[in-house]
């Protein structure tokens, strides 16, 4: 029914996994990615998007990779995904003024479709990277 992407489930993984090791610790993608098990190309890919947010900054040189941007318990869940997908989107129609479906006139869910929407976005604004660390125990 509702699943998150790949390339979402990527950043998630790469953004915990550098709180995990502390601001000072530069990573490089090849690390992230055979330590966490990921594809390395798929993850780059999630961490420019991370790197245009500022949730991680990129350090340059030989010594090169990504650190965190910012402290841990000020990125929630939904920064995570709104730098990787754009803003939340469960249904072609998002109860806008541009909405472009066949039965909009007559949707009678339309409203409980962007209540829903509005619900899952709030709790993953309240859930930041320190409470999942902590919440679940990830060390």
């Amino acid at each position: 029914m509702l699943q998150v992407s790949r390339k979402f489930e990527y950043g998630l993984h790469a953004v915990t996994y550098l709180a995990l090791l502390g601001p000072e610790r530069i990573v490089t993608v090849k690390e992230m990615a055979v330590e966490i098990g990921f594809s390395q190309v798929f993850l780059a890919k999630a961490m420019q998007n991370l790197k245009k947010a500022g949730i991680v900054r990129s350090v340059q040189g030989v010594k090169g990779g990504y650190t965190l941007g910012r402290a841990p318990e000020s990125i929630t869940v939904a920064d995570i995904g709104v730098a990787i997908e754009g803003e939340p989107h469960m249904m072609r129609c998002s109860g806008g003024n541009d909405c472009r479906c066949e039965i909009e006139a007559n949707c009678s869910h339309k409203g409980y479709m962007a209540d829903l929407q509005s619900r899952i976005h709030a709790l993953l604004a309240e859930t930041t990277v320190s409470m999942l660390l902590e919440r679940f125990r990830v060390h």
